[in-house]
């Protein structure tokens, strides 16, 4: 099950980092940020390093620096939970452009921001270089629960069949005269929530019947191999490989 068309996370192309396996990519990110997270927050220059590496990757991978910065507007949560720490935090403070801030509070928003604004940034290139059900597969490679994995797989591909029809109820709804202005209109809304949930739950009724008709046993037929040679698996652990190196070395010299 996949769905037709690219996903806009996804960008075409031919490079080294496009035609690795799935699952190879998968697990380098995951190993990725397995070593940021596992750097002290004190190892300023490793979270230079980790920027280098992503940077390398995204040069390799040619995907440009204006498609990485417009997709890391989901990270403004994270910024302004970072901003909020040091001045609601607690302990020794230190005055800053005239405002008391925490210096604790302060470590600890370096931590989750320089942190999370990387795996955002890792997470962004996996999601350029890899289209959606070709990471679901992957997953699949490397022996995720094949109950998630499915799960997945049918929001993936019904997601747009439901956006679509939530599309073609605002526009019924508008060609009514339909205007939501204040609080009033809600309870149109909210009925219109309750029978997008309807429709939806009885879409799925009728594909699972449809599916067991045609044989479904619990488990999705593989109908693509994607085996890794040594030398991808040793192409996608270099990201990782040298993180998890600087990472060891952040601590010896802590």
């Amino acid at each position: 099950m996949s769905a037709g068309h690219h996903h806009q996370l996804y960008r075409p192309g031919d490079t080294l980092v496009h035609r690795l396996p799935p699952q190879c990519k998968l697990l380098a990110a995951a190993a990725f940020a397995v070593a940021v997270v596992a750097t002290p927050r004190e190892s300023f220059w490793a979270f230079g390093v980790y920027a280098l590496l992503l940077a390398g990757v995204a040069v390799a991978a040619r995907v440009p620096a204006p498609f990485i910065l417009r997709r890391m507007v989901i990270e403004v949560p994270f910024v302004l939970f970072a901003v909020a720490i040091p001045v609601i935090g607690l302990g020794e403070r230190v005055d800053v452009l005239g405002v008391s801030l925490s210096v604790p509070g302060l470590w600890a928003a370096w931590n989750v921001l320089a942190k999370a604004t990387l795996g955002v940034i890792a997470s962004i290139l996996l999601a350029a270089t890899t289209e959606p059900r070709m990471m679901l597969l992957g997953a699949e490679r490397l022996r995720l629960p094949r109950l998630l994995v499915q799960i997945a797989t049918f929001m993936l591909r019904y997601m747009d069949v439901i956006l679509d029809q939530m599309r073609r109820m605002r526009i019924a709804r508008e060609s009514r005269g339909f205007v939501p202005r204040d609080i009033r209109q809600a309870p149109v809304l909210a009925k219109s929530a309750g029978a997008l949930f309807i429709r939806s739950y009885e879409r799925g009724e009728r594909v699972h019947l449809a599916m067991l008709s045609r044989g479904y046993t619990g488990e999705m037929p593989m109908i693509r191999e994607l085996p890794a040679s040594a030398r991808q698996w040793g192409a996608a652990a270099l990201l990782p490989g040298l993180a998890a190196a600087t990472a060891v070395l952040s601590w010896s010299l802590t």
